[in-house]
């Protein structure tokens, strides 16, 4: 196997976001800078993966929350966009590129991962077809850039899990998620609306469409705040709204369950919510954005 093909590259720079390192540690700056710190250090955090000019600024809330200096493996949970996944998989490369700093892959806990034998293994190309986890490697790096020697990263790509398999892998995650130099990030979008996404559930009480959606998302938010699985495929099943990475939420939420169930205390709370923009016809479409954090008390 040749060097290069132990690297993922960073194929969305230059189109989700900017290639220029210089510019893109500016920007991220520049987002983080205008959010507050209020629940650090986070354990885990829910953060969008669209393009930054729609949600950069959106994120900064959730990685505001991280603090580089007790963090030293970031276990990444992004859905698949583009495979049809039952279970989770992991990469095959060593590391993965951003305009940064390289992140490099934490074998040995990847190598514990693999033992279980719950796991299956990307391609390198489904790895750079994925938007879901590359998106938050350029945050992660910003927020580490302190201690970036000493950090690793534990990419997983989620699959279309069934609410048992959420469990399976919530209790696999939830020994890591105790450990404090362990950070979470939950990788998700929220409401996907309009005929482009299929989904145009409107409630006509709530106002205009935007209005609708946003109290939809919002009661979806308080209900993950409750940290309880079941609550939260209820909420999905009844609405069907449209949140690409309900399944790595749904892994966490079991993590967190599992850990209560063990005495540990915790709570969780959402800080930011945008829209890529405001729906106010059946011609319309947007994409909305939340990030949160968990904390450990």
């Amino acid at each position: 196997m040749s060097n290069r093909a132990l690297c993922r590259e960073a194929s969305h720079a230059g189109s989700w976001y900017t290639s220029s390192g210089s510019q893109l540690s500016a920007q991220l700056d520049g987002w983080l800078s205008q959010a507050q710190t209020s629940k650090r250090p986070a354990r885990a955090i829910i953060a969008p993966h669209a393009g930054y000019t729609y949600c950069g600024s959106c994120a900064a809330h959730a990685y505001k929350q991280v603090d580089p200096s007790v963090t030293r493996r970031v276990f990444i949970l992004g859905p698949s966009h583009h495979v049809a996944l039952s279970r989770c998989a992991l990469s095959t490369v060593d590391i993965y590129r951003t305009p940064l700093y390289d992140l490099h892959i934490d074998q040995k806990v990847y190598g514990e991962l693999w033992k279980t034998g719950m796991f299956e293994r990307m391609s390198l190309q489904t790895d750079e077809d994925e938007h879901s986890i590359e998106m938050h490697l350029p945050y992660i790096a910003k927020t580490m850039e302190s201690h970036k020697d000493d950090v690793t990263i534990v990419p997983v790509l989620v699959g279309a899990l069934s609410e048992s398999k959420e469990q399976e892998f919530g209790k696999l995650f939830s020994k890591y998620l105790a450990d404090p130099t362990n950070l979470f990030v939950i990788s998700s979008d929220f409401c996907h609306w309009g005929q482009r996404f299929r989904y145009t559930y409107y409630d006509e009480s709530q106002g205009e469409i935007y209005r609708s959606i946003e109290n939809l998302d919002k009661m979806g938010m308080s209900i993950i705040e409750q940290l309880d699985p079941t609550y939260f495929s209820n909420y999905l099943k009844k609405y069907h709204n449209t949140i690409c990475g309900r399944h790595p939420i749904g892994v966490l939420l079991s993590a967190a369950t599992e850990l209560q169930k063990n005495g540990v205390n915790m709570s969780f709370s959402f800080l930011n919510y945008a829209q890529s923009s405001q729906c106010r016809s059946w011609q319309d479409s947007s994409v909305s954005y939340a990030a949160g954090a968990l904390v450990v008390h």
